[in-house]
């Protein structure tokens, strides 16, 4: 009986892969190796959030439906699924784990490999998060076990339950969305055994490891980020032309705006700089993976036009993250611009560019009205924020320290030439220091709070109408 249930215990808690791999090689691998791994992480967005609307059962079953769905992913791309740690998961490709690289004499062709698998698994993954969240009953078709289907029937219950109650508190768990975050980086590690006896765990640790978890916490929600190195890996053996065309080709497939994304529009390669790292910078790339996204959060915009100021907020909240996402943005307008939304962008004008404002206003005779559609005529809403972008960027570049005290000779002397170099410094920088707080305090939130304004503008327009047809 004992030894029944510890076979239970066994099946039930080991991963198989690691099993399967070990019965391979033919004994338990006691040393360490180096070798080339490829490390994604996932890590699911407001999750927090989101678990208001459930149960603790519920956030369970959720989770779980949410997993199978990954690690179905990675069992089509023989990944192996390394860790679960709450709401993130890690995975990984390569070493002893992996059969294929188990079984290619090539170091280079294992690095291909990787790279590849890599790649498209944490574009698969985005994806599946797309279908889980539409609760896809033909998704379901792709999992043969009993259990992983039952796992994912349960979670599908539940977010199409919270989506069709109307009594729920609040009207926004009808947009209930699991969206996540993934971040990846290949590179070489030490994989092995670690922990104490009774306790250990086959994993990999090292700076590639450390990486990838970066990439992950400042990839955007429903993106990937990966670092340059392995950016450079994909693009030099072709991985990323491919993906592009293929992107392309399904967005034009369904409509989408992005069917004239560009390269560097799909492929965003940019600093990152890590405050809690001591402002250390990484060189990084943040890829598009939903070829559907801009006429999705378009569609998202317009359902949240329903629910008064918090919808308003919301949206607001939702054009802060993509401003810099050209065609996302453009959606945006549009769905606003087609529901009747007027807005409105002297006010943020005025504050961006007081002396520009007042010559407009000159020539037009003074008529705020007409310098209204002056701009609006001439502005889009996404080169309205290219330009608060661009304000931001001058004013947030670090002042250069001009000069450093003479050598130390002495305390009093070393300590009135640092004092008389800070002062000095101080000086010159009153006007930069102003000007950082005035776009910080006024300009950039006076601009989101005009788009909010103009929202509820409409909002209230409808409710009266709404009330007077009554």
């Amino acid at each position: 009986m004992d030894r029944n249930l510890r076979d239970q215990i066994e099946d039930f808690y080991l991963p198989r892969q690691l099993i399967e791999a070990i019965l391979e090689v033919g004994g338990i691998p006691m040393d360490s190796e180096e070798v080339d791994v490829g490390v994604g992480f996932i890590d699911i967005a407001d999750y927090t959030f989101l678990s208001k609307f459930l149960t603790p059962k519920e956030n369970q079953e959720v989770l779980n439906g949410l997993y199978t769905a990954f690690n179905g992913v990675l069992q089509r791309h023989g990944g192996y699924l390394n860790k679960i740690e709450g709401d993130s998961l890690m995975f990984h490709y390569g070493g002893l784990i992996d059969p294929v690289a188990r079984r290619t004499a090539d170091p280079d062709a294992v690095r291909v490999y990787i790279a590849r698998e890599l790649f498209f698994t944490c574009i698969e993954m985005q994806r599946v998060s797309v279908r889980f969240n539409n609760a896809d009953e033909r998704f379901l078709d792709q999992y043969t076990s009993d259990a992983d289907r039952t796992a994912l029937e349960r979670a599908f219950a539940i977010i199409q339950r919270l989506r069709s109650d109307t009594n729920v508190a609040n009207p926004l768990s009808a947009m209930f969305q699991i969206r996540i975050r993934v971040g990846a980086n290949l590179g070489e590690v030490t994989i092995g055994n670690f922990g104490p006896e009774g306790a250990r765990q086959w994993d990999v640790i090292g700076m590639p490891v450390i990486d990838a978890k970066r990439m992950e916490t400042t990839a955007p929600v429903g993106g990937l980020r990966i670092s340059r190195a392995y950016y450079d890996i994909l693009s030099r053996q072709g991985f990323l032309d491919e993906y592009m065309e293929r992107f392309r080709r399904e967005a034009g497939a369904l409509g989408s705006r992005y069917a004239r994304i560009t390269w560097d529009e799909l492929f965003a390669l940019r600093q990152v700089r890590l405050r809690e790292k001591g402002d250390a910078v990484f060189e990084t790339c943040s890829i598009q993976v939903n070829p559907g996204l801009p006429e999705q959060i378009a569609d998202q915009v317009r359902a949240l036009l329903e629910h008064s100021s918090v919808g308003a907020e919301r949206i607001v909240d939702i054009i802060k993250y993509y401003r810099g996402n050209r065609h996302v943005v453009e959606a945006i307008e549009e769905s606003l611009l087609d529901q009747g939304v007027v807005l409105r962008r002297s006010d943020a004008w005025e504050m961006m560019y007081p002396r520009r404002f007042q010559t407009l206003m000159e020539e037009n005779g003074r008529d705020r009205a007409a310098v209204e559609r002056q701009l609006a005529g001439e502005l889009s809403l996404f080169e309205m924020m290219v330009k608060l972008g661009r304000y931001q960027d001058i004013i947030n570049k670090r002042h250069a320290r001009r000069g450093e005290p003479e050598p130390f000779s002495n305390y009093d002397r070393y300590v009135t030439a640092r004092r008389e170099l800070l002062l000095r410094e101080y000086e010159e920088r009153k006007a930069e220091i102003a000007q950082r707080a005035y776009f910080h305090e006024v300009v950039f939130p006076m601009f989101f709070a005009s788009i909010v304004a103009s929202i509820m503008e409409y909002q209230s327009e409808r409710e009266n109408l709404e009330l007077l047809s009554g």
